[in-house]
């Protein structure tokens, strides 16, 4: 892949819902204009109704847009090729607890077309990587929050993503856990992985993200480099969360 090619693309991007029986459209996204390059973290922020997880969603190829156009990597998104590129982690994933950590990401592994000695391998090597190696035959059940977490990005990085997408990554961890994360992504990108993460926190954003975007109903309201951003961030967002519905989109 070209090292200026831009891992995400979205070019008006708009994305309406119907509501109640009178024909009414919610618009979630509005004429979105992003572009992600390679190798980045790059964070998209706002409160609940923002549009932040709608934009994941079209990004995965779960959501059909409405109107405009979306690419990882230059391909579509929706098409297999273009799901291939990517790793996703929801922000309350749900995971089979019976099973050891082994065998959950051999699992996930399976389900990304991997298999033999290529799929033990990378089981081995994603569990050591996010630091489970010595937990591997535990079964999840028995995994702290912070496990978890870690569990799920070795689910995420097992069949090689270009595209690593994270949803509040950090929700209800401890410091150390927070820390633990944080250090996961940074390692990712110095790995030249395109790293997206949605979150509410600008503490996290200043810790790890190279750009940002700010999203308020759909809308874009700030896109830049971190190092750009205002001294008053936080209270900027805080103001933002305050005028906005309560709804998550």
């Amino acid at each position: 892949m070209d090292s200026n090619e831009a891992a995400v693309e979205l070019e008006q991007l708009t994305k309406d819902f119907s509501i109640g029986l009178q024909g009414l459209r919610l618009r979630a996204v509005d004429s979105l204009n992003l572009r992600i390059g390679r190798g980045q973290v790059y964070g998209l922020l706002g409160p609940n109704g923002s549009g932040k997880s709608t934009t994941i969603k079209l990004i995965l190829g779960l959501l059909e847009p409405t109107a405009g156009h979306c690419r990882v990597f230059g391909v579509p998104c929706g098409q297999v090729e273009a799901r291939r590129l990517i790793g996703y982690l929801p922000e309350s994933p749900y995971f089979y607890s019976y099973l050891s950590g082994r065998e959950l990401v051999r699992f996930y592994g399976r389900m990304a077309g991997l298999e033999g000695a290529r799929l033990n391998a990378r089981v081995e090597e994603v569990m050591a990587w996010t630091g489970l190696a010595d937990a591997v035959d535990r079964r999840v059940e028995t995994y702290s929050k912070g496990m978890l977490q870690r569990i799920g990005l070795a689910q995420v990085l097992v069949h090689e993503p270009e595209l690593v997408i994270l949803d509040e990554p950090t929700a209800g961890l401890d410091p150390a856990g927070v820390e633990a994360v944080n250090t996961l992504i940074l390692n990712l990108r110095d790995e030249g992985k395109t790293v997206l993460i949605t979150t509410h926190l600008t503490d996290q954003i200043q810790e790890v993200c190279d750009r940002i975007a700010l999203l308020e109903r759909g809308r874009l309201i700030v896109e830049c480099a971190v190092s750009d951003l205002p001294v008053n961030s936080s209270r900027y967002l805080l103001d933002i969360s305050r005028r906005s519905p309560g709804w998550s989109v």
